[in-house]
């Protein structure tokens, strides 16, 4: 299955959607995950990691949704992209005064109570690279629970953990449905988000959407 096949179908004129609102479906379901399986109460700081892609702008919009949430979300952002839709998800976050930082990760992870994985996707091939050794490095240590978005960064999309990548976070977010490597996710909850494939393209594609409840943009496998 091609998972940048279904992007560009979807995105294209049959499909109907912008980049701009694949993006704010995925980060609001990347958000209810965070919600639904860490009490705000008890995980207020969520430190969301983004990186220069579109699994970056996914993080953006949790972010921002986190936010309203009732969470203190903060973003580290080492890499940003100087193009849209970036900019503009960046600046709504700006207008929450979500704090933005761009060195010291390991001070700013020891302040957090979550952190959401939302540096590479799907896309993402071959070794990782500054500024983001030490992002990946630090998955692979902490004792804080980790969330990742749609794969674990570094990840192979098809193989699962490599050298330089092997971390397991607690929790996987896959989007639109689960990739293969999700087979050798081992941590404690996966759900599915982004809730927008019509049943038609799924079935084009050899995939089932599960049945989401009420109003929920993610489900747990």
């Amino acid at each position: 299955m091609s998972f940048k096949a279904i992007d560009e179908e979807l995105m294209s004129a049959s499909g109907g959607f912008s980049i701009d609102q694949l993006m704010e479906l995925a980060g609001l379901s990347v958000a209810q995950a965070v919600q639904k399986t860490y009490p705000v109460e008890t995980y207020p700081r969520v430190l969301v990691c983004v990186g220069p892609g579109n699994n970056g702008g996914d993080g953006l919009v949790a972010a921002r949704h986190l936010y309203h949430f009732g969470f203190k979300p903060s973003l580290y952002y080492p890499k940003q992209p100087k193009r849209e839709p970036y900019q503009r998800l960046l600046r709504q976050c700006e207008n929450l005064d979500i704090p933005i930082h761009n060195i010291s990760f390991p001070m700013h992870l020891s302040a957090s109570d979550v952190v959401v994985d939302a540096v590479f996707g799907f896309s993402f091939h071959g070794t990782v690279r500054e500024p983001f050794v030490e992002v990946i490095q630090a998955f692979e240590e902490t004792t804080k629970p980790v969330l990742s978005v749609d794969i674990p960064s570094g990840w192979d999309v098809e193989k699962g953990p490599v050298s330089g990548s092997s971390f397991q976070p607690h929790v996987l977010v896959s989007l639109t449905a689960p990739k293969l490597c999700a087979n050798h996710f081992k941590g404690e909850h996966h759900y599915l988000g982004g809730r927008f494939v019509p049943p038609l393209l799924a079935k084009k594609y050899g995939f089932k959407v599960p049945l989401f409840v009420g109003s929920d943009q993610v489900v747990e496998l």
